[in-house]
């Protein structure tokens, strides 16, 4: 989750409004200018890597995963609508493992729900994420973690000075860490579905901090980036971020690059949202799976009952006839009682 640079906490209006979050697999931004990493921390030993301009610090008794985080490092793609500088930018970024939850929570100051599987602080270019597997840590999301991680910082350091709204960061953040995907889209789903979405009625949406409510707020936020991406390709991304660095101004950049204002933005992607993961969707999708189904069982029985078939005319092939050859031939052997055959 997003925090704020004076309390740490979420602003006054997100934090009323009562809405959901992402759980493992995504990460927390501290924005805190005095938040830093606790010299108790370095109480379990710490190995160090240098990697270009990444210094990855683990378990010294897991020797092998330094390597393996700059290995994940460099062969990540780069970040889409940002320079090929990112996340970088020719300065150092710090990357801490924890070695396990306490650990983790020593780093963090214990400030971390417990589905926060990744912790940034883009001011200070440093980043936590778990070195282990077991308790807050999936060993199946590292990747999308530490590039969730990595992305803060990139839009840190390209759009500074400039303010970036919590939707956006976390959203971007979230699409580039391809946690929108198949699955990401039928949770929204279901979410909608099951009246567990919050309200459509700002971008500022609130950020709770239970697991699966944290979700569907983190892939919404996704989703405002992804409409965006459909409507202008990564192209219109990578001049939209361009036009905010320049101009430190988002609505500027989003009027020049796409032609709307923040609201236009607000109306017209709750409409999307809408379409594309409520009731309709739900509705549809589903009709288009069962028809797909259907098909599909069709084929199958069609390709088992031709098989079927084949099988049981080898077996009868292979069968005596109820009338052999031999039966019904006009010369027979008739037994005489003297031993002599007649024929």
């Amino acid at each position: 989750m997003l925090l704020s640079p004076r309390s740490m906490t979420i602003s006054e209006n997100v934090r009323k409004s009562g809405s959901k979050l992402l759980s493992r697999c995504v990460g927390v931004v501290l924005l805190a200018l005095g938040f830093s990493i606790p010299a108790s921390a370095q109480q379990i030993p710490l190995s160090r890597l240098q990697s270009g301009p990444y210094t990855i610090e683990f378990p010294a008794d897991r020797p092998r995963l330094g390597p393996s985080i700059a290995e994940i490092i460099q062969r990540s793609p780069p970040l889409p609508g940002l320079p090929a500088e990112a996340p970088a930018f020719g300065a150092p970024i710090r990357i801490i493992m924890a070695a396990n939850d306490d650990h983790f929570d020593v780093l963090t100051g214990g400030a971390i729900p417990e589905w926060g599987a990744g912790v940034a602080n883009p001011s200070a270019g440093w980043i936590v994420v778990p070195g282990y597997a077991g308790g807050r840590a999936d060993a199946s999301n590292l990747r999308r973690v530490l590039r969730h991680e990595l992305a803060h910082i990139a839009l840190h350091r390209y759009l500074a000075p400039a303010r970036i709204p919590r939707w956006f960061n976390e959203g971007y953040a979230t699409w580039a860490a391809g946690e929108l995907d198949l699955g990401g889209e039928w949770r929204l789903r279901v979410a909608f579905a099951t009246r567990t979405a919050p309200p459509l009625d700002s971008l500022e949406l609130a950020w709770p901090t239970g697991t699966d409510d944290a979700r569907t707020a983190y892939l919404l936020s996704a989703s405002v980036v992804n409409y965006l991406v459909r409507s202008s390709g990564v192209h219109g991304l990578e001049l939209f971020l361009q036009r905010w660095g320049d101009s430190h101004s988002m609505e500027a950049a989003l009027a020049e690059t796409y032609g709307m204002s923040i609201d236009q933005l607000e109306t017209y992607w709750i409409k999307d949202v809408r379409r594309r993961y409520g009731w309709l969707a739900v509705l549809t999708q589903s009709a288009v799976i069962m028809a797909a189904a259907s098909v599909l069982l069709v084929i199958l029985f069609a390709i088992r009952r031709r098989r079927d078939r084949h099988k049981l005319a080898v077996l009868r092939e292979g069968e005596l006839p109820d009338a052999p050859a031999y039966w019904n031939e006009d010369e027979t052997v008739v037994d005489d009682f003297d031993g002599k055959d007649e024929v």
